[in-house]
């Protein structure tokens, strides 16, 4: 460690300390100092050094995790002021210091001055003077000036009451640190990307540090949007591995930034991970680590960057360009071709498919081109072999061949070879016949590049890589935001749905296209006003499911399902139709109403006894229409109503007089809280079991523990996943976007998360569904609306989770629902129903239930109601409120 500074003798060894130089890396309190040497070839050594004789205040520490005998300890008064001091004194700057003490536990004791030699600033004797240290005046020698001269100091700081001597204590000086940030979602989105003032605490690897917010003290973990640098994996026995450059990377970041004062714009907050762009005066860290070959680029959080993602990537270019660093080996797709290969211009002959022209070069060759990163339409399902057309059969396909041949044919265009698809032989397509070696380029006529053009028009999609793939276009980020243009909603994006939804309500009926079906009344429909693709639920009916995957397993299909998805596709598949939008699930998807040349889909499902009315219905201009045809069906007697039986009229009467609301509270424990307010529970009868299983589960995973990447993850498989808090969970896996980016479920808990392969491995059998069904059961609250208004419902979330998540309450089932059943809730101590106190809150609205067994409890909501109406409580506080306003807040009416 000697080596880590250059040692100068200023005078006789034996009479005095060595006097030694170095930069400050760190400052780790008001009283110690991180001193680093010059770099050669890699990152310097380093050492600390404490300043002698005095003593500053103890910065605040968090609590070790996973630890609850330990807790999180506050400043010191002045403790942070001192810190700071020094910070903006010495961090970055050359020092010189000497080494006067060194103990046993290898901790050195010093003087430090600003400066190449001692006559600089005597860091010691500033904070002292300025009142944030005080002299350890117990080790005194009276034959010491500099110790005397301290003692001095601090006599007139003391007389002049500054810092530590001021009166009151200095209880102001103590920060409210905050660890954590309870919606760190909300947190990100209130800034709306403005530049936020931090000092860099900590730098974990090139691309990820740990930050302090300006001025309201958060501790936050900050990712470079558009990044990712070599890191430093973790081994089973919690040692770290190096890839490589990837302390390179963490120096060249920390030498920048540590502890320096930056500017950070926070971006976005997927799964938790806060997305960030640092601004320092001296540049972008993104994109100098980018240009010097510490990082490379990454599709999936360059999204969100705000600076242009198109400077990432030129950055990335040069890099690549002068193979620097994780670059030394780069070969360019293109290396092995001639320029007059490279770009060329040439005459469309044909076209082919809707991604691959012919055309002739001016040597009289024809060629076949495949457009670069994009992909044209495809069929989803099962495809019928027997007289099956793409080009006819695949929706949007003929259309994208027209768009090519009428730009096209006969023309000339632009020719820039992006990458050389090498051949794929039967064995590596698993038998399927192989493709032969495919030239894609970019190909652009009159500065249009016609790739793009066939994605901003829905008629092609791109392509999505894995991280180190380089063979793509290159205008990849071009391609990627003419997608981003076409307003698709998908079912993870329930933002996007819930803006669209008011103007869908607001259109009335609007023209769309049967793109899919997937069940009777599930469809995929595409709307060309509105350039968008949204999944359509049919509104008023009860449709038989097909088979499923559930968290318990495989659900049977129920009867008549198949008949239903064969009617509904016979009637209305590739078909123009008209839908009127309704209302939309959590999930994204709107529902309504759709016309084919003037029959209802509902209504005809309904006629032919593939479908049962169901209770939404009643707020429905339809609701007649509808039970007349259930009506008719039912005296058919045929398929859903082949067994039914008309009961006497004064049986049912009898019934329903004597029908009454059946409580039947058990004990539940809250485990998670989802935004629409619909929340998963555990029995309480139960939890020992799970309990007991957790504990064998994880103790033979520590005996065996699995290997990391061995595991490799398929839709609808059960699993086991990795959580934030290091432990094993049951999982089940619902989605697969890259081995990076797997989204499962946690059956035992009902949350969800977005995990690496890597922190996933095989469910022991032992430990399986079979042995213990899934814990976690999802439920709403009966009797109230969900505000759709973001504000509003986030209020009613918030209150929900303070009061219930992670607590034992009480549970009774009211009746059923599309999704899952209705229930209300009561806290175990006072018995107080949760459901009602959100509405005497003014917090939801109520949802009048028409059956007779439940008016006791929907009129004790709606007297709740009232109340809140009454003291213009949250979404009252407007004053009258009438029915026809609540469209204001997202209900429905």
């Amino acid at each position: 460690m000697a080596s880590a500074v250059a040692a100068q003798v200023q005078s006789n060894p034996a009479s005095a300390p060595q006097l030694q130089r170095g930069i400050v890396k760190m400052v780790l309190s008001g009283c110690a100092v991180i001193v680093r040497g010059q770099p050669r070839g890699g990152p310097p050594p380093e050492r600390q050094i404490n300043l002698s004789n005095i003593r500053a205040g103890a910065l605040a520490r968090r609590a070790v995790q996973g630890q609850p005998d330990t807790k999180d300890t506050p400043d010191e008064p002045w403790a942070f002021q001192a810190r700071e001091f020094l910070r903006k004194k010495v961090i970055g700057k050359e020092v010189c210091f000497t080494v006067e003490n060194k103990t046993p536990q290898g901790r050195e004791y010093g003087m430090v001055y600003l400066g190449k030699d001692n006559s600089g600033e005597n860091i010691a004797e500033s904070l002292v003077t300025e009142g944030l240290a005080t002299v350890r005046r117990e080790g005194i020698r009276g034959n010491n000036p500099e110790q005397a001269r301290l003692c001095d100091l601090e006599d007139q700081a003391k007389a002049a009451k500054k810092g530590l001597w001021t009166e009151g204590g200095g209880a102001h000086t103590v920060r409210d640190l905050k660890y954590t940030i309870e919606n760190p979602r909300n947190f990100v989105d209130s800034l709306h990307q403005k530049p936020v003032n931090a000092i860099i605490e900590h730098v974990r690897d090139g691309c990820i540090v740990r930050a302090l917010l300006l001025p309201d003290y958060y501790l936050v973990t900050v990712m470079l949007s558009g990044i990712k640098c070599p890191t430093f994996k973790r081994e089973a026995d919690g040692s770290e591995t190096p890839e490589p450059f990837s302390a390179e990377a963490k120096f060249f970041t920390e030498s920048r930034l540590l502890q320096r004062d930056v500017q950070i714009i926070l971006e976005s907050c997927p799964n938790q991970v806060i997305l960030g762009t640092i601004l320092h005066p001296n540049g972008n860290i993104t994109e100098l680590l980018l240009k010097e070959g510490f990082a490379r680029c990454v599709d999936w959080s360059m999204a969100v960057y705000t600076q242009g993602a198109e400077k990432l990537r030129a950055a990335e270019r040069s890099a690549k360009e002068r193979k620097v660093r994780i670059w030394k080996d780069y070969v360019a797709p293109t290396a092995n071709l001639d320029q007059k290969d490279r770009q060329f211009v040439a005459k469309v002959m044909q076209v082919v498919n809707a991604d691959a022209i012919v055309v002739k070069l001016n040597s009289g060759e024809h060629k076949t081109i495949h457009l670069s990163s994009i992909r044209p339409p495809r069929l989803e399902g099962e495809v019928q072999v027997n007289r099956f057309r793409p080009l006819y059969d695949i929706p949007y396909m003929f259309e994208a061949r027209e768009f090519l041949r009428k730009k096209l044919i006969g023309k000339k265009v632009n020719v820039t070879v992006d990458y050389i698809r090498a051949a794929t032989s039967a064995m590596e397509t698993g038998g399927v016949p192989a493709f032969p070696e495919r030239t894609c380029a970019t190909v652009t006529i009159g500065g249009i590049n016609i790739a793009e053009a066939l994605v901003s028009k829905g008629l092609a999609t791109v392509i999505r890589y894995r991280q180190d793939d380089d063979q793509r276009s290159s205008h990849y980020d071009e391609l990627l935001a003419a997608e981003a243009s076409i307003f698709k909603v998908k079912s993870e994006e329930t933002q996007k749905a819930k803006q669209f939804l008011p103007f869908l309500q607001r259109a009335g009926r609007s023209e769309a296209v049967v793109e899919y079906v997937f069940s009777g009344s599930r469809l995929k429909l595409y709307m060309p006003k509105e350039t968008c693709l949204i999944t359509f639920l049919l509104a008023g009916i009860e449709c038989p499911r097909g088979s499923r995957n559930m968290p318990s397993g495989m659900q049977v299909a129920e009867p008549y399902s198949e008949e239903a998805t064969i009617f509904t596709k016979e009637l209305v598949l590739q078909r123009e139709v008209e839908v009127e939008v309704e209302s939309m699930d959590k999930a994204g998807n709107f529902i309504g109403w759709l016309h084919i040349e003037g029959v209802n889909l509902s209504v005809a499902l309904v006629d032919n006894a593939l479908s049962k009315v169901h209770f939404t219905a009643e707020r429905s201009s339809y609701y007649k229409t509808l039970l007349s045809a259930e009506e008719t069906a039912r005296q058919r007697k045929e398929k859903l109503w082949a067994n039914y039986e008309e009961k006497p009229k004064e049986e049912v009467a009898q019934l329903t007089e004597e029908k009454e609301r059946v409580a039947k509270y058990r004990a539940v424990y809250v485990t998670e809280i989802t935004d629409g307010l619909h929340f998963f529970a555990q029995d309480v009868e139960t939890g020992t079991k799970l309990e007991s299983l957790m504990e064998s589960m994880r103790g033979e995973i520590a005996a065996q523990p699995p290997v990391e990447g061995s595991f490799t993850p398929r839709r609808g498989d059960f699993c086991i996943a990795k959580f934030g808090d290091g432990e094993w969970y049951r999982a089940r896996i619902e989605k697969i976007e890259s081995p990076a980016k797997v989204h499962v479920y946690y059956i035992d808990y009902g949350n969800r998360e977005i995990l690496s392969s890597t922190r996933l491995a095989a469910l022991p059998p032992a430990f399986s569904t079979r042995t213990l069904l899934p814990q976690a059961t999802e439920y709403t609250f009966a009797f109230i609306q969900v505000p759709q208004d973001e504000d509003a419902r986030t209020d009613a979330v918030d209150s929900v989770v303070r009061d219930i998540q992670n607590t034992q309450c009480l549970l009774n089932v009211e009746y059923s629902g599309i999704v899952c059943p209705h229930v209300t809730l009561q806290f175990a101590d006072s018995k107080d129903d949760v459901g009602l106190g959100l509405v005497k809150e003014g917090l939801v609205m109520v949802d009048v239930r028409k059956e007779k067994h439940l008016q006791k409890m929907v009129t004790e909501y709606l007297n709740g109601q009232e109340s809140a109406k009454s003291a213009r409580l949250n979404i009252w506080r407007y004053g009258d409120f009438r029915d026809d306003d609540a469209d204001e807040f997202g209900y429905r009416r």
